[in-house]
């Protein structure tokens, strides 16, 4: 095997209990006029509202839009870059969970390039770099703050879409941990989870021949080396942390252990991309209305045992890590830790009608992008199958086929 990496990141991330105290001197070199996006709840909380002073003690102009809405409608995005525009922005910082980050990123795209959100859907679409970009994420679990992907969910369309490029990457990245102390168990659980499936898809991500240019023609360009350091430093840090974090929110180690992780994984994810899990979580979150890392966490093991006969490295590697005798132990391992934060084990528990496995086996077939970074191929026999697998709780049936 030739040795092949590739990473992408902010040009600067700084992680650590207090940074936020640094927004206004990272900012102060960045621009002068700050749009702040977040949701309605942060908007009116006492550290949310001591960054903006920081931000105008530093001398800059700062208006906050408080209009963030969960998975980012398109209608949203587009209306905060109408409003934005009056006030001429020069810098965009994003403070709250994976859906502000989303919106501060297209709000940027929007507010650089013009247009409309559907005019950069897909991959390489944004024509050139987009204005300063900080993100400053609450929650430990998308990873946005590291990657260059910006979800939304277009109404329309009835699924959710996404921008993928690697202008939208945050410009600096602003890592607290503290800022997740007072987020609720079942957000920690569900934030968490959907970050420790980030890194085990992408660490048992397709592995892609590197010919020269892949990571020009894709933005997730597969497995490889210096994405599978993230993916594993991260696996380590959510196993140690996750189940600590769910039930001792005021552990400050288990906190950071958590949030470092969930950006870890977004680091490996925001190259390899992510594979099954996804693609299945799209048409049953669209069915279910069920938050996102609650539908790929409780496919996560489902999807690990149709792919183990072709991931036992990768396996072993994660039992080394999580401290397992060996791959056999790792799949039952992380469904139980799954199943004791609360996690839904089965597509049944997330409410989806057993009516509807044909129709999610079918969409999930159709969105290419991540099946074709699944390790084990999933024609739609086999995928309805696993599907099928994954809505009664059937784990043992899919490792004999």
């Amino acid at each position: 095997m030739t040795l092949f990496g590739t990473i992408r990141a902010p040009r600067e991330l700084i992680f650590g209990s207090g940074q936020r105290e640094a927004l206004g001197a990272v900012a102060a070199k960045l621009g002068q006029r700050a749009l702040v996006v977040t949701d309605e709840r942060l908007a009116g909380d006492g550290d949310f509202n001591r960054m903006v002073a920081q931000l105008e003690a530093a001398g800059l102009a700062v208006e906050v839009d408080g209009s963030a809405l969960p998975d980012v409608p398109v209608e949203a995005a587009t209306a905060s870059a109408v409003k934005a525009r009056d006030f001429a922005p020069d810098l965009v910082i994003g403070v709250g969970g994976g859906s502000c980050l989303d919106m501060a990123k297209c709000v940027a795209v929007l507010l650089t390039h013009g247009g409309r959100p559907q005019d950069y859907y897909g991959e390489f679409k944004v024509p050139g770099p987009v204005m300063p970009l900080i993100a400053i994420p609450t929650t430990a679990g998308t990873g946005s703050e590291a990657t260059p992907v910006a979800v939304l969910s277009d109404s329309e369309r009835q699924l959710k879409v996404g921008i993928s490029s690697p202008y939208i990457i945050p410009t600096v990245s602003i890592c607290d941990p503290d800022l997740t102390l007072t987020c609720p168990p079942a957000l920690t659980a569900i934030a968490g989870a959907d970050a420790l499936t980030h890194a085990i898809e992408a660490f048992t991500a397709l592995r892609r021949d590197p010919v020269p240019g892949l990571a020009q023609e894709r933005v997730f360009v597969g497995k490889n080396a210096t994405s599978d350091h993230f993916a594993l430093t991260a696996i380590g840090l959510l196993w140690n942390g996750l189940e600590k974090a769910c039930m001792e929110g005021g552990n400050v180690e288990a906190r950071a252990n958590v949030m470092l992780g969930a950006t870890t994984a977004g680091l490996a994810f925001g190259v390899a991309g992510t594979a099954a899990a996804h693609a299945i979580q799209y048409p049953v979150g669209a069915l279910t209305h069920t938050a996102h890392g609650a539908g790929v966490a409780c496919l996560m093991p489902y999807v690990m045992a149709w792919n183990a006969p072709v991931i036992g490295p990768e396996l072993d590697q994660i039992a080394g890590v999580i401290g397992l005798e060996g791959r056999a132990e790792v799949i039952p391992a992380i469904a139980a830790l799954f199943d004791r934060i609360g996690i839904p084990r089965t597509l049944s528990d997330l409410g989806l009608g057993e009516d509807r496995l044909d129709w999610v086996a079918e969409q999930s077939c159709g969105i290419a992008r991540l099946i074709q970074n699944n390790p084990r191929p999933l024609p739609l026999p086999d995928m309805r199958r696993l599907v099928g697998a994954a809505y009664h709780g059937e784990l043992t049936a899919l490792s004999t086929h």
